[in-house]
């Protein structure tokens, strides 16, 4: 099976500066494709993958494009695959092939989205050096911190920046399946509110409640932000890196909770069935957002 693994990426401040060429380049490129599938529609014509690639190729031609050349290629193709799933997600959602909610067609792209990725495969020959950093084309030499070594060969690498201005990098790898040994036990799980889960057998998981210390953090940066002269470039900044700082925080910490919280001793590892509480909690999502660290999952 294929999982992917993230490492935080230190990119220098010309690095730096490359990322966000690329980062605009691919936008570039998926919003001209957007367009150009929205005009064909409206037309009542079809363009294909191919074709989409065939103008691409020609674009990079033109002065007015001219400057897509200076990235790789393969981050500009990439972009068009990513349209083209999108696509393809969008009509099977439509025509019931899909299974979940309704997705929405594909939207433009923009350069103030709190998140720019691109994607390097194979075919683009990045590297993961002898000295721990990862060899992008066009870009260089990068500073990544290793938390974890990878199981296997990589087969992409997705570079992104959050809203914090952080970068990170995530390695697709495939790696082999690994069942639990069986056992016959069996617990359930009741999601609570005051704490985040209680088993069974009377083990009680409480909530570390990430969002409410959160809360904390940003009503200080609140209080930092108001003296700022309103209307202000400093005022307009500052606002979106509290906010993307204290989201951060959350993510950050809440995110391996539930699978630290699976694996502690008495939950997956030690039984062979689990049995969790069901029900709709739409009427109840903003208590939910409000009291526990994380979503509640079935």
């Amino acid at each position: 099976m294929q999982l992917r693994y993230s490492y935080r990426l230190y990119p220098t401040s010309g690095q730096q500066t490359k990322l966000a060429k690329a980062f605009g380049c691919a936008r570039v490129v998926f919003n001209d494709a957007l367009s150009s599938r929205r005009h064909a529609y409206a037309e009542g014509l079809t363009l294909s993958d191919a074709d989409l690639s065939k103008r691409l190729t020609e674009a990079k031609k033109t002065p007015q494009r001219g400057w897509l050349g200076e990235v790789s290629s393969v981050v500009l193709q990439q972009a068009l695959a990513d349209l083209n799933t999108a696509y393809r997600n969008f009509f099977a959602s439509i025509t019931g092939k899909r299974k979940g909610a309704r997705i929405a067609p594909p939207r433009y792209r923009s350069r103030k989205d709190n998140r720019q990725s691109i994607r390097f495969t194979r075919n683009a020959r990045f590297q993961v050096l002898d000295n721990g950093k990862l060899r992008l084309p066009k870009i260089g030499d990068i500073e990544l911190r290793w938390s974890r070594g990878l199981p296997s060969e990589p087969s992409s690498v997705t570079v992104t920046k959050d809203a914090a201005g952080r970068y990170f990098a995530s390695f697709v790898v495939l790696v082999a399946d690994e069942s639990l040994p069986e056992l016959d036990t069996e617990v359930g799980i009741d999601l609570g509110l005051t704490t985040f889960a209680v088993l069974s057998d009377g083990k009680v998981i409480e909530s570390p409640k990430f969002l409410r210390r959160a809360e904390r953090k940003l009503r200080k940066a609140q209080q930092d932000l108001s003296k700022k002269q309103q209307g202000s470039r400093n005022r307009a900044k500052g606002g979106c890196q509290y906010r993307a700082h204290t989201e951060s925080f959350v993510v950050n910490h809440s995110s391996p909770h539930v699978p630290k919280s699976a694996a502690r001793p008495g939950v997956c590892r030690t039984n062979s069935a689990l049995t969790a509480t069901t029900g709709t909690m739409v009427g109840c999502g903003y208590w939910w957002s409000r009291t526990s660290s994380c979503w509640p999952t079935r």
